[in-house]
């Protein structure tokens, strides 16, 4: 009998963090999204018909990534308008994914609005943190089901 055994460990709650930071000088929001590995695996898999997706550095799932992105995280002007998420890459280590992404932007974060439902389909209680900073004011936003899309 052939027992097989993750080499990541187990976690009893479902969160990611994302930094939101506004560069003034480049005129846009630095976005970088820390997700368990495992959690973000299961989604993926889920949004491609349950194909097992495993994600390691130097893979070819990008552009997996990428369109699971654009389906989850969207971010708005005061018009409502959907800006265009632009996705950077992703990096993983130890038990979790970092994913980057770049949204064009300037002004305030006054009016905007973002959808965060990474994960939702996938864990009842996932739970989505946001901190955020514009030049010296942080904020923090907690998405989830029910509540996945608020104003910044």
């Amino acid at each position: 009998m052939v027992l097989l055994v993750s080499a990541r460990p187990k976690h009893e709650y479902h969160i990611s963090v994302t930094k939101l930071n506004f560069n003034p000088s480049q005129r846009s929001l630095e976005i970088s999204i820390r997700a368990f590995t495992d959690d973000l695996e299961k989604g993926l898999s889920l949004a491609n018909e349950n194909r097992r997706i495993m994600l390691r550095n130097g893979d070819d799932n990008n552009p997996l990534v990428e369109k699971y992105i654009r389906k989850h995280f969207a971010i708005a002007d005061p018009a409502r308008k959907l800006r265009t998420v632009q996705y950077i890459g992703k990096e993983e280590e130890a038990d979790a994914t970092w994913l980057y992404l770049e949204v064009p932007f300037s002004g305030n974060p006054e009016g905007w609005v973002m959808k965060n439902e990474l994960l939702m389909e996938a864990f009842d209680d996932q739970v989505n943190m946001v901190n955020a900073k514009w030049g010296d004011d942080r904020k923090t936003y907690l998405f989830k089901k029910g509540k996945s899309v608020q104003a910044l």
